[in-house]
């Protein structure tokens, strides 16, 4: 090893000094001539540094990497052995780095990327990831880390096993759902922090769909299950779609009828969509978009209909409705499948004013009834005594039926004249 002139001078003046001294030490005490040495080894200390007076030994294990420095600038990488370098002032330094955490994170990377390329890779694995990419690295199989783009991190080679999966997310934000499941129902909390950052899921349940928005624009319809998609700086979004039958309550609708009476009315309609796609894209809120046009279809019917045509024909509101809401909705993919009116509400008034009419109306129909009746019964009676004016038989038959009804009420019977006289006398027709 060469030594500069400066160090050289440097090493003749301490070796005389040194040479004085033991040549005076010696005049005073002869029997210290044998112990007197010119240089003295040092113990090797936890890092596997020996000091001598003038040079010191560096000691990089088997499982170590190290990196050595002089005057504080990188003088190149030290792979395992021992290093011995002149070091009167203390100018070289060794730092010592453990292969077996292989990821290698340290200041001097973009200098030593850039400068010392030729050693990093024959040490390292380098893992850049450009704008549009996303790296993720397995350890021995394990997902240690996930690199979002353009991003560079290094890996001592060796000891572990490093594997690499690269992603263009400019041809493809989906992940596959083996990747999606490992980083984000994993249990380990830092690579479900590092994917958080760089990955969005959201699960669709079943029966219902997820539309998907990149940037705020609605690209595609997704179906029932895990959805995970690369961030990579823009702003993802999935809202559900319900694709059960559903249903909406119109409640507390007034409606003038034909004839100025007030109603209030409520409805109940059900619908399903059948192109979720199609009816975001077509109408802002379809929900509010259907409530509303339950509402107009309601007043076209009631506005152009008397009260007692409405109360007559109830079923003339859902069947009216229905056909007035079935083709504009069908042409935006919502299927309206039934329109019900619950209930029709009158006016206080109006509601005593019926009252009274089907009152009238009622009454009127009982004493119609009540005179049929009374005409029947007479009638019966009458051809019931002509049959018994023609026949004898009938008569004593019903002679007989009317004895029965007066005796079960009399508590005693005396006959005089014997039961013929009974018979004969109870009954007299002239």
């Amino acid at each position: 090893m060469s030594i500069g002139a400066d160090n050289k001078a440097e090493v003749e003046r301490v070796i005389n000094l040194r040479k004085a001294r033991a040549v005076q030490d010696s005049k005073q005490s002869p029997r210290s001539q044998s112990k007197i040495m010119p240089f003295k080894h040092g113990s090797i200390n936890e890092k596997g540094e020996r000091s001598m007076l003038f040079f010191s030994t560096f000691i990089v294990r088997k499982h170590e990497r190290g990196l050595l420095y002089k005057n504080g600038d990188f003088i190149r990488f030290l792979l395992p052995g021992t290093y011995r370098y002149f070091n009167l002032l203390r100018r070289y330094t060794v730092e010592r780095f453990d292969a077996s955490t292989p990821a290698f994170d340290h200041r001097l990377i973009d200098y030593l990327v850039e400068a010392e390329r030729d050693s990093v890779d024959q040490l390292f694995e380098v893992i850049q990831t450009a704008a549009d990419e996303i790296a993720v690295v397995y350890l021995n199989e394990q997902v240690d880390t996930v690199l979002g783009p353009a991003q560079r991190k290094l890996y001592w080679k060796g000891l572990v096993t490093t594997r690499v999966e690269v992603f263009k997310t400019n041809e493809s934000l989906e992940l596959e759902p083996r990747l999606a499941k490992r980083l984000i129902t994993g249990a380990d909390a830092r690579v479900l922090n590092l994917a958080d950052r760089v990955v969005y899921a959201r699960i669709v349940p079943e029966s219902h769909i997820g539309l998907f928005y990149v940037d705020g624009v609605l690209t595609k319809t997704l179906d029932a299950g895990m959805h995970a998609f690369w961030k990579n700086d823009r702003a993802l979004n999935i809202d559900l779609v319900d694709l059960r039958v559903k249903t909406l309550e119109v409640q507390g609708q007034e409606i003038l009828t034909k004839d100025k009476v007030n109603l209030r009315i409520n409805v109940t309609a059900t619908y399903q969509f059948e192109d979720a796609l199609k009816a975001i894209r077509t109408v802002k809120d379809p929900l509010d978009h259907l409530y509303k046009e339950i509402q107009f279809g309601l007043r076209a019917v009631v506005g152009t209909r008397t009260l007692d045509a409405l109360l007559e024909d109830k079923t003339a509101i859902d069947r009216t409705v229905a056909e007035y809401l079935g083709t504009r909705f069908a042409d935006i993919g919502i299927a309206v499948r039934s329109i019900g009116v619950k209930d029709i509400i009158l006016p206080g008034d109006m509601k005593d004013l019926l009252g009274k009419v089907v009152e009238a109306e009622k009454a009127a129909q009982a004493n119609v009834i009540r005179r049929r009746e009374e005409t029947n019964a007479t009638r019966s009676l009458l051809n019931t005594a002509k049959v018994m004016e023609s026949n004898a038989v009938a008569l004593r038959l019903k002679e007989l039926e009317t004895l029965e009804k007066v005796t079960e009420n009399v508590g005693k019977l005396t006959v005089h004249g014997g039961l013929d006289g009974v018979l004969n006398d109870l009954v007299r027709l002239k």
